[in-house]
């Protein structure tokens, strides 16, 4: 079923791009020529990529539709475009973070998931703006300039992973990959009307994605459809022992038990979840219980105290962890460097030119909270408020086999609405950040619209390693939407 992107044609899905590639019914040179026409159209505007790869992507499509001509099998997903958030390392092209300080740096290697997407027969589109290192809600803090909402150019996409959102969205890739280091994949797809998903920590290598935090970083996809995310995170998850925190798991099986349905499910309500969500996003929340009760899931009220305090936590814990990963930006071995008398000043002027305000702010917000005098007080606290997370959690997924929350607590706000206030901005983040820090996953629906017709996301997040369970229950949601559209289309 195709899938209609903002401003646009219907896009094809990826699952029957490859499909079609495989079989030969599709060319993947065509699909990728489709794709790059969107761009050429509407790019301008928008600002979704940092970098598109027009003449690697034809080559590498041409090779795709060699393997199929000759009888192989690309893999699956042959002549699929995917668009990459430019903080993953790709060899010999530019990766940027979208910081001045990275320049243009061109790795000596592929990410792990960047091999995985070629192995599986993939064509890289491009690479994405983000909010520079991942830290912002909005795609607004780029060295290179903000990205744009296609529902509406005049709002955010979301962040960090604005771009990868945007580009999937307007039909630009077929899917894309993100990072989420506290939502910044399921905020950006939830006010993009895609689906973002944060897969369990280690469930996907994050060898050659740069850090920011990196015991809450997490690489996930944006996609058209709940089977596009599936067949996505099936390519790049797995072990990879040049990773030590990915975990001794084969790959993940999601797209079988996407028809399964909801039925018997435990539906988890919290009950104690903090305020804030505007009244159009908590509609949609209430008939996305509605819709999954009327499935056959039972749904349970649950209490996780501790969610609160997860916003606290997590900017003492990120940022710490931040100042820490970002030292090596230092203007001696990669990157720009701003000339200077001695090293000291020359340390101190290549990161003052190179970082933006953002950035720095949270350099030093990290330091200080791992500063001598401070680091039990404020860094030691924050991690005992993790732990309380992660147990609350855990209770409440023994009464619950999913938990529902909203992605956002709003619509897409307009650009520079919350630049000039970092502590509204921060709030953006209040659905999402909980299961960064208990490493659990969780992942973004479109579910319907809100004011002005924006889109609405709906969260679904599940225990450690039940990833297939969410996804059951974001398929169930998908089709109740599918099934409203239908009816009001008249069909």
């Amino acid at each position: 079923m195709s899938d209609t992107t903002a401003g646009s044609e219907p896009a094809v899905q990826a699952t029957q791009i490859a499909e079609g590639v495989r079989h030969g019914t599709l060319r993947a040179v065509d699909v990728l020529d489709d794709h790059l026409a969107r761009i050429d159209a509407r790019e301008d505007e928008i600002h979704a990529f940092n970098l598109v790869l027009a003449h690697l992507a034809r080559e590498r499509a041409a090779e795709v539709d060699a393997i199929v001509a000759g009888g192989g099998d690309p893999g699956i997903l042959a002549g699929v475009p995917v668009a990459l958030k430019d903080n993953m390392c790709t060899r010999g092209i530019p990766t940027t973070c979208s910081s001045r300080i990275l320049g243009d740096w061109k790795p000596p290697y592929d990410a792990t998931v960047v091999t995985r997407l070629r192995e599986a027969g993939a064509v890289v589109i491009g690479k994405t703006n983000l909010d520079e290192f991942a830290m912002g809600s909005s795609t607004e803090n780029s060295a290179f300039g903000p990205t744009r909402n296609p529902h509406d150019t005049t709002r955010v996409p979301g962040g960090s992973s604005g771009g990868s959102a945007a580009a999937v969205a307007a039909g630009f890739a077929s899917v894309s990959l993100g990072s989420d280091t506290g939502g910044s994949i399921r905020q950006p797809a939830a006010l993009c009307g895609t689906v973002g998903v944060k897969p369990t920590y280690g469930a996907v290598s994050r060898l050659g994605l740069i850090a920011f935090g990196s015991s809450l970083d997490q690489i996930g996809p944006f996609a058209h459809s709940v089977d596009d995310a599936a067949l996505t995170l099936e390519a790049i998850s797995g072990h990879d022992p040049g990773d030590s925190t990915s975990i001794e798991r084969p790959p993940l099986d999601l797209r079988s038990k996407l028809q399964m349905g909801a039925a018997g499910l435990r539906v988890g309500r919290i009950t104690d979840l903090p305020t804030g969500a505007s009244p159009d996003v908590q509609a949609r929340l209430d008939e996305a219980f509605d819709a999954l009760a009327a499935a056959g899931a039972e749904i349970v009220d649950v209490a996780v105290p501790a969610f609160g305090y997860g916003l606290t936590a997590y900017y003492l814990i990120a940022p710490a962890e931040a100042s820490s990963n970002l030292a090596r930006f230092d203007g001696v071995r990669f990157g720009s460097r701003t000339s200077a008398p001695d090293t000291n000043q020359m340390y101190m002027a290549t990161r003052t030119d190179g970082f933006g305000a953002e950035v720095k702010r949270r350099i030093m917000l990290g330091t200080y909270a791992l500063s001598a005098g401070y680091q039990e007080a404020y860094y030691g606290r924050a991690q005992r408020v993790r732990r309380l997370i992660a147990d609350d959690f855990a209770s409440a997924y023994a009464k619950a086999d999913v938990l529902l929350t909203p992605a956002s607590p709003t619509v897409a706000f307009e650009i520079g609405d919350k630049s000039s206030d970092p502590l509204a901005m921060y709030l953006c983040d209040t659905y999402t950040i909980p299961s960064n820090l208990s490493g659990d996953p969780a992942m973004s629906v479109p579910f319907g619209s809100g004011d002005g017709g924006l889109p609405v996301g709906v969260q679904v997040l599940a225990p450690a390693l039940q990833d297939h369970t969410m996804f059951r229950v974001a398929a169930e949601l998908e089709r109740y939407m599918q099934d409203q559209q239908q009816q009001g289309s008249g069909s």
